[in-house]
This record gives C-alpha cells, sequence and structure tokens, in this order.
C-alpha cells in the first residue's frame, strides 16, 4: 500500500482506548493462534456534505482494498492495525465537479469478539483513533492551490466473522471515522471539509 504513515504515531490513543477494560490483559484465555490478517474490499462513503469557500459541496464515494492484522491478547480482546489503500473522490459543487482529492486512511483499534474460540459465527465491536492522510489535490480554476489537512479523530467498528476452519473466515463489518480537516485554498483557510465517512467492506481472512 502506498503512502501509510508509521503506524506508532497512534499507538498511544488505541492504547487508551484499551484502558477502559483492563481484564483485556488477561492471559487465563488466550487463542491458540494469536494473529489474523485479513484482506477485503470496502466502500466508502461521506455522510457530511461540507460547506467551503461559502460553496456548498459534496464529496463522492468510491471502494478500495483494504488490509488488517490483528493480534488476539485473549480469545475475546485483541488490538487491530488497519489501512485502505489510497482512494480518490470527486468534489462536486451545484455547478457540477470543482475538483478531486485522494484519499488515505489507516487506524489501530481495540477490539472485542463475542462468543468463543468453537464458536462459527464471531460478532465483534472495535473503537480506536485513525488519521486520514489527503494529497493530489486540485487545483482550483483560477490556478490557486488547494490543501487539505489530515484528518485525526475517533473510528468505530462493527463487524462479524463467520468460520470457515480452524485457519479461514470470512468477514463483513463497517466503520465509521471522525473526519474533520481544514480546507486551505491559496494558502487561506476556506473551510472544514467534515465528512465523517462510513465505510462497508467484506474480506477473507487468516489467522496464524
Amino acid at each position: 500500500m502506498s503512502r501509510i504513515a508509521p503506524i506508532t504515531r497512534i499507538l498511544v490513543p488505541a492504547a487508551l482506548a484499551l484502558a477502559i477494560a483492563p481484564s483485556a490483559f488477561a492471559q487465563d484465555n488466550a487463542p491458540e493462534k494469536r494473529v489474523s490478517v485479513t484482506a477485503g474490499y470496502s466502500l466508502v462513503e461521506p455522510t457530511r456534505n461540507p460547506e467551503i469557500a461559502g460553496t456548498r459541496t459534496q464529496f463522492d464515494g468510491e471502494g478500495t482494498p483494504t488490509l488488517g492484522v490483528t493480534y488476539h491478547i485473549t480469545d475475546n480482546w485483541g488490538v487491530e492495525a488497519w489501512a485502505a489503500d489510497s482512494y480518490g473522490q470527486r468534489v462536486n459543487t451545484a455547478a457540477g465537479k470543482a475538483g478531486s482529492v485522494d484519499a488515505q486512511p489507516y487506524s489501530l483499534s481495540g477490539q472485542y469478539r463475542f462468543g468463543t474460540q468453537d464458536s462459527i459465527v464471531r460478532p465483534f465491536v472495535g473503537l480506536g483513533y485513525h488519521e486520514t492522510n489527503y494529497d493530489s489535490e486540485t487545483p482550483t480554476a483560477a490556478g490557486q492551490r488547494v490543501g487539505v489537512e489530515t484528518a485525526k479523530g475517533a473510528v468505530a467498528t462493527v463487524g462479524m466473522d463467520v468460520n470457515i476452519s480452524p485457519t479461514w473466515f470470512a468477514r463483513a463489518d463497517a466503520r465509521y471515522f471522525q473526519a474533520d480537516s481544514d480546507v486551505h485554498i491559496g494558502g487561506e483557510k476556506a473551510g472544514d471539509a467534515k465528512l465523517d465517512p462510513v465505510m462497508v467492506g467484506v474480506g477473507i481472512g487468516a489467522r496464524f
């Protein structure tokens, strides 16, 4: 994947999220396979239409590949590092296309899985911290540079794993990103790109 920032930048906030459940660090229910890797595909859809430079805008959604790695502290508790590939977003106004921008989110989350190691269906929830990088912004019609700052905030996850075998599983999940970015045009702040996108995806995973 391209342009993924060092995951260590989000280690501390995610650890704080895990701190609400000290029992997660107990080792009396440790799974036999502690690491799982999931490759998937998600559809991104912003939930807000921000006003930029006095004009209401709409950012189109798009699909993108994703990859997640989870370390299972116990059979129920885990920590997931997750990232999506860079995807393009068309920016529209009432007058038509106004430009485009590329986005790439990545996150670190604490997760809780319901059920036991023998359960065929394992629903899970997660809470953590994400950053979304923006680049390749289209300049304005007047040639002014457009800059969208990196979005930072909370990410919430709900999902379900369906065990196919002791190693393989299928996954469906949804992620909500709290994402608010300053937008600058010609070096001056022109608004907030508060998109708060939702990503809905499916994937296939393996445990090691």
